[in-house]
């Protein structure tokens, strides 16, 4: 069983920045790859980006490459989303998930443990 826990979230205007964190329990973290995805009001769940076991490897959704940054801290269990010159289309419920199988891409039916998600609001 594998818990997550986002924090980090909260109201920022539009330009501003914010550090989403995703604490994960369990003593094999660093064999899992780990995404954030994000939903909108009124919209489906979408990807943001993932990151592998390693960190080696990240890819970002095209309409956050250059704003966002996903990292990890394997050592502390933890993956990050760096979120810089946030618009207020990117308000949304931001969930961190788990692909313990380690397998690295988009789609979410590949990630088997979710978090509750943290609120991220961008005014204008």
């Amino acid at each position: 069983q594998v818990q997550l826990v986002e924090s980090g979230g909260g109201l920022v205007q539009a330009g501003g920045s914010l550090r989403l964190s995703c604490a994960a329990s369990g003593r094999t973290f660093s064999n899992y790859a780990m995404g954030w995805f994000r939903q909108g009001p009124g919209k489906e769940r979408e990807f943001v980006a993932v990151i592998s076991w390693s960190g080696r490897n990240t890819y970002h959704a095209d309409s956050v490459k250059g704003r966002f940054t996903i990292s990890r801290d394997n050592a502390k269990n933890t993956v990050y989303l760096q979120m810089n010159s946030l618009k207020p289309e990117d308000t949304a419920v931001y969930y961190c998930a788990a692909a313990t199988s380690g397998v690295y891409g988009t789609n979410p039916e590949r990630f088997d443990y979710w978090g509750q998600g943290t609120q991220v609001t961008v005014s204008s």
